[in-house]
């Protein structure tokens, strides 16, 4: 099969499509057939070599939507399934930008009924990063949350999710991106704009300190980079989400998805071939939506 890996550290040309064997699961995984496999910017991170593995050759990819064609003993699932997963690592030998996938079976999800699987690859990774992040700030209903980088992946889960569960979410983007934030269910800022006292802060687009000046006393911060969070300060409390996979939890946010409560973007779809082309685009930056490979 095809794999998109890198075998040395540096920009998009660093990329390189690979042929190598198909993958067999071991017990409790399962062997997707990839339909489609969104790129992150984790991904650009694992080929910059922010993670480590030098001298390794490493396979790039975390979400992954498709069938299940293989299954190993003591999982759960039957060839034939559409499911969606999200494969963690930063360091691992194969990803799911490649034609075929081994993921632990407590990783998958049911697909999404009615939702193609370019738009359904787009929700693993960056949906359950937001929902753990949340998870860490434990708001209730009527608290008031700012969300910085609120057009983004990450950030737009976030704020709609929030927003769903009855927080007062203030979203804050550029200034072209008012409506689509306002759409997430969030009140809208630009720029030096921001007002202070929210009870917590989503910092999706990592912005540190600044961001955390805009917590209340006594409030939270959630960063979405783990050990990259800032010091607290005033009695905030301080973390960062490192994402999990979770298959029971993503079946929560397919189900938020086929009812509409979550839109699933995506901003444009390449093939395997062209994957120095997607990495050039999204170092580029101010895509919204995610870039998704087609195998």
């Amino acid at each position: 099969m095809r794999a998109v890996v890198v075998e040395r550290f540096g920009g998009p040309e660093a990329v390189e499509v690979v042929e190598t064997a198909v993958p067999q699961p071991g017990a409790r995984q399962v062997r997707i057939k990839v339909a489609a496999a969104a790129l992150n910017p984790v991904d650009a991170g694992v080929r910059a070599g922010v993670f480590g593995g030098a001298g390794e050759r490493i396979g790039l990819g975390w979400d992954v939507a498709g069938t299940i064609d293989a299954v190993g003993t003591g999982a759960a699932w039957n060839v034939g399934d559409e499911v969606v997963a999200l494969h963690y690592g930063t360091v691992k030998p194969l990803g799911t930008h490649a034609e075929y996938v081994v993921v632990d079976a407590d990783a998958v999800a049911p697909a999404p009924a009615g939702v193609d699987a370019v738009h359904a690859a787009t929700l693993p990774l960056n949906a359950l990063t937001a929902v753990q992040a949340l998870d860490l700030l434990g708001l209730e209903a009527g608290q008031s949350l700012l969300v910085t980088g609120a057009a983004g992946a990450v950030g737009g889960y976030a704020a709609r999710l929030a927003a769903h569960q009855g927080v007062a979410v203030t979203g804050l983007a550029r200034e072209d991106d008012e409506e689509l934030v306002r759409s997430l269910g969030a009140e809208f800022v630009v720029g030096e704009a921001v007002p202070g006292g929210f009870d917590a802060v989503l910092d999706a687009a990592v912005l540190g300190e600044r961001a955390l000046g805009r917590v209340r006393d006594g409030g939270a911060y959630a960063g979405v980079i783990p050990g990259a969070a800032p010091e607290s300060v005033r009695g905030v409390r301080v973390g960062a989400v490192e994402v999990s996979a979770d298959g029971a939890r993503l079946a929560e946010l397919v189900r938020l998805a086929e009812e509409g409560v979550l839109a699933l973007r995506v901003a444009e779809t390449f093939s395997l071939g062209d994957a120095v082309k997607a990495h050039a685009r999204l170092a580029e930056g101010g895509v919204r939506g995610r870039l998704v490979f087609v195998p």
